[in-house]
C-alpha cells in the first residue's frame, strides 16, 4: 500500500472513531409510573414528550421512556416502582400521591418528578415549594380548591337545584376536607349536599344505584383516579338517569358527561417534561422549585345538554374553553 493511500485510510478511520463511539453511547432512560392506564393518559404523555423535546430530548432518538401503568390497581404500584429502580432509570416521573409514595419507598437517590393535586408541603412530599430538598420536585395542580367552583357552575346552569349528590373516595386523604368545603358552599346557596362514598370499583357499583332513590338534581365528583378510570361508565350512567353531572376531568365531558372544570393537566405534563430534561442535563431536583399549574379549563358537552333538555346560558358558553357539539 502506498504511503498516500495509507494516510487517507488512517484519516478516514480516525474520523469514524468518534462517530462510532457516539453511536455506542446508551440513551438516557426515563421511568414513567402512573396508577392510571395508557389510554387515559395519552394526551398527557404527548404533552410530556413536547416538554422533553424543548430541552432537546426526543423519545426513541436520544432518550428512551419505560412506561409502567397500574391500570387503576394501586397495589401494583410498589412492584412497578421497584422494577424501574432495577432498570436503573435516570429519572422517575410519577402521577398522583399513591405513585409518589411508591417511588419514594423504592429509591432515595433517583430523581423523582411528580404531578399532584395535593399540597406537596402539607402532604409531606417536599420540605418547601421553592427549595424542595431531597430527590423530589414537580408540579402541583389545583384540585380540592375547585370543588366549590364546580358547585357554583352547576347552580348557574340549574338555579333551581336544591339537592346535589357528591361522589368521593373515602380512601383519598383529601376526602374529608373536600366534603366539608362542599357542604359549606352548599349552605351558602341553600343546597343540600348528599355525600356518597365509594373507595373501590365494587363499592362504586353498589352505591350508584342509590341515585335513583335520592332524587337529586345533579351529581358532581371529587377528583380521584377511581372516577377518572370510570369516566365512560359514569358519563353514560348520568345521561341514562337524565342527571346533569360535572367532574374535574376533561375525559368525563369527552365521554358524554355534561361538564368538566379542573386543572389543564396537559400544561402540568408539559412542565414535567421540561423538568425531566433539565435533570437529565445535570440540574438537581432539590434545587428546582415545585411549580404550580394554575390554568383551569371549562368544558361543556352541548350535545349532552340538549339530550338532557337543558339550555346552557350564553354567559356560561362564552366562558367555556371547549364546547363539544
Amino acid at each position: 500500500m502506498e504511503r498516500r493511500e495509507f494516510i487517507t485510510l488512517l484519516s478516514g478511520a480516525a474520523a469514524a472513531w468518534p462517530m462510532a463511539a457516539r453511536a455506542q453511547q446508551p440513551m438516557a432512560v426515563v421511568g414513567f409510573l402512573s396508577a392510571a392506564s395508557a389510554d387515559l393518559f395519552a394526551g398527557r404523555v404527548r404533552a410530556f414528550q413536547r416538554g422533553l423535546q424543548e430541552l432537546g430530548y426526543v423519545e426513541g432518538h436520544n432518550i428512551a421512556v419505560e412506561y409502567r401503568w397500574a391500570d387503576g390497581q394501586l397495589d401494583r404500584l410498589p412492584a412497578l416502582a421497584d422494577d424501574l429502580v432495577r432498570q436503573q432509570v435516570a429519572v422517575i416521573v410519577v402521577d398522583g400521591v399513591s405513585s409518589i409514595r411508591a417511588a419514594q419507598a423504592a429509591t432515595i437517590t433517583i430523581p423523582i418528578v411528580f404531578s399532584s393535586g395535593v399540597d406537596p408541603v402539607e402532604a409531606g412530599l417536599v420540605a418547601k415549594l421553592n427549595r424542595p430538598g431531597g430527590n423530589l420536585t414537580g408540579v402541583s395542580n389545583l384540585n380540592a380548591e375547585l370543588g366549590p367552583k364546580r358547585l357554583e357552575l352547576v347552580h348557574e346552569l340549574l338555579p333551581g337545584a336544591r339537592r346535589i349528590a357528591v361522589l368521593l373516595n373515602p380512601n383519598n386523604r383529601q376526602a374529608k376536607g373536600i366534603a366539608s368545603d362542599l357542604e359549606a358552599a352548599g349552605r351558602v346557596r341553600a343546597i343540600d349536599i348528599h355525600i356518597l362514598e365509594a373507595g373501590s370499583e365494587r363499592e362504586l357499583d353498589l352505591v350508584l344505584p342509590s341515585l335513583d332513590q335520592l332524587q337529586v338534581d345533579a351529581l358532581t365528583f371529587c377528583a380521584d383516579l377511581l372516577f377518572l378510570s370510570r369516566s365512560d361508565q359514569l358519563a353514560a350512567l348520568a345521561l341514562r338517569r337524565a342527571l346533569p353531572a360535572i367532574s374535574q376531568f376533561r375525559e368525563f365531558a369527552a365521554a358524554g358527561g355534561l361538564m368538566s372544570y379542573g386543572s389543564r393537566l396537559a400544561d402540568a405534563y408539559h412542565l414535567i417534561g421540561g423538568y425531566t430534561g433539565r435533570i437529565l442535563k445535570g440540574d438537581k431536583p432539590a434545587d428546582l422549585p415545585v411549580q404550580q399549574s394554575t390554568r383551569v379549563e371549562l368544558v361543556i358537552n352541548l350535545k349532552t345538554a340538549k339530550a338532557l333538555g337543558l339550555e346552557v346560558p350564553a354567559t356560561l358558553l362564552a366562558r367555556a374553553d371547549e364546547v363539544i357539539e
